[in-house]
């Protein structure tokens, strides 16, 4: 993969559709690349560490006074080495790739890309922290504007907005949009998937298609979802659905069928049940995420019995 390629997906600068799916895709050809991918991550955070002065700050708190000249010593040695191992990556990243763009220019928007099995957690300039489920694509701006805080969002994600009547904030999807009136909500929109759903737990959001044909506002736990195209909303009874946060992946009394989707969805694989003996059968369950779809299998196999093929490099498993 070109270098230039993984130089912007570690800044976090906005890439197309195709150039996120060749990073992932790559990051998932082997263990070696992805720890490469780790470590060049890991020095790129401590170029940036060391630019903005975060070494001199933490040097300039000691109190020399207070101690003896061998516990100075001690300590200067330890921020000394800590100061070192930053110039070294900034060498090491430098020689690599050259200057991050978001040194050298101010970046317009940052893209977030999150693969399969994993989740991330960022917080937005103005203080709105997001966390972001498997398979998601968050892209949000470097610098909110002064009078209004729009993201673009294609997967889930939960949102705790820091309040700011002056800058509404706005979540845009491919099919709608949510205006919100209060901090805590989770919005599940993957693109090409006819799941969508925003599930309020504090505050209001107004949901509002593109053509502004369909539209809602939802008060605290309640859901907004689409149902044969139309939009509808229901009472949120069971919260369990967020403990994807934690990693974990939870389904109540969901069939066969639907658990299926939704793996599909967050390990970026497809799912055949050929077997249709099983396919309106229901489970109710929790699976930590990093166990990977795998795992999720072996537990239902315990309750009915079939057996599954999986193919990678056509990626997809086959329930027979």
């Amino acid at each position: 993969m070109h270098k230039e390629l993984l130089k912007k997906y570690i800044e976090g600068n906005y890439l197309t559709d195709d150039e996120c799916e060749t990073v992932v895709s790559w990051l998932e050809e082997s263990p070696e690349n992805m720890n490469e991918y780790k470590t060049l991550h890991k020095i790129y955070d401590a170029f940036l560490w060391n630019r903005y002065g975060e070494n001199y700050n933490i040097l300039s708190g000691i109190q020399l006074k207070k101690r003896s000249i061998k516990r100075q010593l001690i300590i200067l040695s330890r921020y000394a080495a800590v100061f070192l191992i930053a110039v070294l990556g900034c060498y090491i990243f430098l020689t690599y790739f050259g200057a991050p763009e978001a040194v050298r220019t101010e970046t317009a928007r940052n893209t977030v890309f999150v693969p399969p099995g994993q989740r991330a957690e960022i917080t937005l300039t103005d203080g709105t922290k997001v966390w972001l489920n498997a398979r998601t694509r968050f892209i949000y701006p470097e610098k909110f504007d002064p009078d209004h805080r729009d993201v673009y969002l294609d997967g889930e994600a939960y949102f705790e907005v820091e309040k700011d009547e002056k800058r509404p904030f706005t979540v845009r999807t491919d099919n709608y949009n949510i205006k919100v009136l209060g901090p805590e909500f989770n919005v599940i929109a993957y693109k090409g998937s006819e799941l969508f759903e925003t599930s309020l737990l504090e505050g209001s959001v107004e949901v509002k298609s593109h053509d502004e044909k369909s539209s809602c506002v939802l008060s605290p736990d309640n859901i907004a979802y689409t149902e044969n195209g139309k939009l509808k909303t229901a009472p949120l009874i069971d919260k369990n659905f967020l403990l994807w946060k934690d990693g974990i992946i939870y389904f109540d009394n969901e069939t066969v069928l639907e658990i299926m989707k939704k793996l599909e969805l967050y390990f970026d694989i497809k799912i055949d049940v050929q077997n249709k003996s099983i396919i309106t059968h229901r489970y109710s369950g929790k699976f930590r995420t990093k166990d990977g779809v795998e795992q999720v299998l072996k537990v239902l196999q315990l309750k009915h019995m079939f057996k599954y093929t999986r193919d990678d490099s056509a990626n997809i498993i086959s329930i027979l």
